[in-house]
């Protein structure tokens, strides 16, 4: 199968040398299955996976992407600006103690699109075709501004069904069976016995599920080509499924592969319990070509607002004190609740806390995302929440609760203000009920205050916003600053006031978005970028382009090229210390091209 040309999209940024900046972005996360159902669609071959009375959890109940596409007015009212949707890749036809494929991690065939996906039975075979309904709805997204993300699984394949184990297919075509793996496609070691042991838990098999042997090539081309046809059709970034269980070097590889097909592509990946207290994440989130899911940000959340523990939010301020640890925290993904996790209310919380969480992902470091349902405080708490229980069938579709009403705003503001998208997140008051901060980049503030409990009067000092009257984008409450601090701030129980000063966007003909890790930087100290053109001011030190401080890890700012775009530059990375001379990285100088047009990221390391 040959592999299409870059979309129409892509051509018209040729010269684009990165991943799309997914740092202005609002995403919504769907399982398929549980968010509409079109009545449009294919059953499938097998009745019997099917219930449309909505009562057998382990089953289908009709969701497709028909559904996805008529519901789209009413995400982006919401102000969602991303869906990432559950597996979409043709599963197998079978059974597991009652219990379907109904996630869409159990791919049979990653050429070919789940049957009860599709309007027919033909639009299977994705790729024989230019006009399926995958099409019409990345189309649809594209129109509106809009993004897709593919979810994919490379660790595995399926688990012992009653139709087989591991038999994989290539539009169609058996190329691989667990049971008769005569070419190797898989591991056969058992299932995982010490979690603790990393061999295990990279080799043996997770939950019965068929490990794929990345050690074999002619897997690897298998997946890699299949996901680049997915690419190729327009998906904008890639959710991996599972990355833990597969070696580092793979993903390098994968990663590798992906961008250069398609340097746009955005991807993310799944790393369970990831936190910066877990060296082995932190190393795999700076190292491998992707940023991760913020486990660790999530938990501290759910403590603090789902189970209300005594540490509140001072567990949530010890995860973000350790951003230093990450080469991009403003590139981790933040959620409270998802697929494989009760959610908030199965935990103990009420309506109000699930509205603190939202505002909280929506308002810190990090790319928000948010599971199907939230907005409408969509729950099951049948023995407590958990799988499949955390996936009810979407029904109420209301545009005025308070967390649509809430995510529409603050949507609409992480993608006009650059301190929600690239700023500092800095701590101004912390307790366990109380959490003020702000998040800053350049003449951009955005000041956020929540309280867990009852109401109560507080005074911020530094309030890095400039004196004057400002107004609750949330509640409409007035703020007077003066002197720089805060007054008798009133806080209502249970209370989310976020405040703003937006600068201008820097604006270009191509724009670069460069991050620097690993200097070690003290305060009063300011990184700069000098380099060989009118832009990085022509090696002159005095005219060259100043950074931010974002973490103790990372210094971030953009530059703006008007006569150099196009053309090839040569910098370099100097610290301008409050005392004494410029300190120059120790290296020959860096050389980029840059880009006729659009935005780029750069992302270098100190070198001493």
């Amino acid at each position: 199968m040959v592999l299409p040309n870059p979309t129409v999209a892509d051509a018209s940024t040729a010269l684009q040398l990165s991943d799309t900046d997914f740092r202005g972005e609002t995403i919504y996360f769907i399982v398929v299955d549980r968010f509409f159902d079109s009545n449009s669609h294919n059953k499938g071959q097998r009745q019997d996976l099917n219930d449309p009375s909505h009562q057998d959890w382990g089953k289908y109940w009709g969701g497709d992407l028909q559904g996805v596409l008529d519901k789209l007015d009413y995400l982006q009212g919401m102000g969602v600006t991303a869906i990432w949707l559950t597996p979409l890749f043709e599963q197998v036809e079978g059974l597991v103690d009652g219990l379907a494929p109904t996630h869409g991690y159990w791919a049979q065939d990653f050429k070919r699109i789940n049957e009860r996906w599709v309007n027919s039975p033909a639009e299977v075979r994705l790729f024989s075709q230019q006009d399926t309904i995958f099409d019409k709805l990345i189309a649809e997204l594209h129109r509106r501004g809009m993004k897709f993300i593919l979810d994919i699984v490379c660790n595995h394949s399926t688990p012992p069904t009653d139709v087989g184990t591991g038999r994989i297919y290539d539009d169609g075509v058996l190329i691989a069976d667990h049971a008769d793996d005569q070419k190797s496609w898989y591991h056969h070691y058992g299932g995982v016995s010490n979690w603790e042991d990393e061999w295990q838990v990279q080799n043996c098999d997770l939950c019965g599920l068929a490990t794929f042997n990345e050690n074999n090539q002619e897997y690897r081309e298998y997946i890699k080509g299949s996901i680049k046809l997915w690419l190729g059709r327009g998906v904008d970034a890639l959710r991996v499924d599972t990355v833990k269980h597969m070696p580092e070097w793979f993903w390098q590889e994968f990663t590798s592969d992906m961008q250069s097909y398609k340097p746009s592509v955005f991807i993310f990946g799944e790393w369970i319990d990831s936190s910066p207290r877990n060296e082995a994440s932190v190393h795999f989130a700076n190292y491998s070509g992707m940023t991760i899911l913020d486990f660790g940000f999530c938990e501290a959340i759910r403590d603090c607002l789902g189970e209300s523990k005594a540490e509140g939010f001072q567990s949530v301020h010890k995860i973000i004190e350790m951003d230093g640890l990450y080469r991009g925290a403003n590139d981790l993904v933040t959620f409270y609740e998802n697929h494989d996790m009760p959610r908030l209310q199965s935990l103990g919380a009420d309506d109000d806390m699930v509205r603190l969480a939202t505002v909280l992902i929506l308002t810190s470091r990090g790319i928000p995302c948010l599971y199907y349902g939230s907005e409408q405080y969509l729950h099951n708490d049948t023995e407590g929440g958990n799988d499949p229980y955390n996936r009810p069938m979407m029904s109420d579709w209301a545009t005025d609760t308070d967390i649509y009403r809430i995510t529409s705003i603050l949507s609409a503001e992480r993608s006009a203000n650059p301190a929600l998208q690239f700023g500092r997140q800095k701590e101004k008051f912390v307790t366990a009920d109380i959490y003020a901060y702000t998040r800053t980049y350049r003449d951009s503030t955005c000041l956020v205050v929540l309280n867990r409990r009852s109401s109560v009067t507080i005074d911020i000092d530094r309030a890095w916003l400039p004196d004057g009257t400002y107004e609750c984008l949330l509640t409409g409450q007035s703020m007077q600053v003066s002197g720089g601090s805060i007054s008798q701030l009133q806080l209502k129980g249970r209370d989310a006031l976020v405040f703003v000063r937006r600068g201008p966007m820097v604006q270009a003909t191509s724009l670069v978005r460069i991050q620097v890790n690993g200097i070690a930087t003290k305060p009063g100290d300011t990184v700069a970028v000098s380099g060989d053109c009118l832009e990085l001011g022509d090696w002159d030190i005095g005219k060259c382009v100043h950074l931010e401080f974002v973490n103790d890890n990372s210094w971030f700012g953009e530059i703006a090229f008007e006569e150099s775009a196009g053309q090839s530059i040569a910098y370099k990375l100097i610290v301008l210390p409050k005392e004494g001379a410029p300190l120059r990285e120790s290296r020959t100088t860096r050389r980029r091209s840059i880009a006729k047009n659009g935005i780029t990221k750069w992302r270098d390391v100190w070198e001493e």
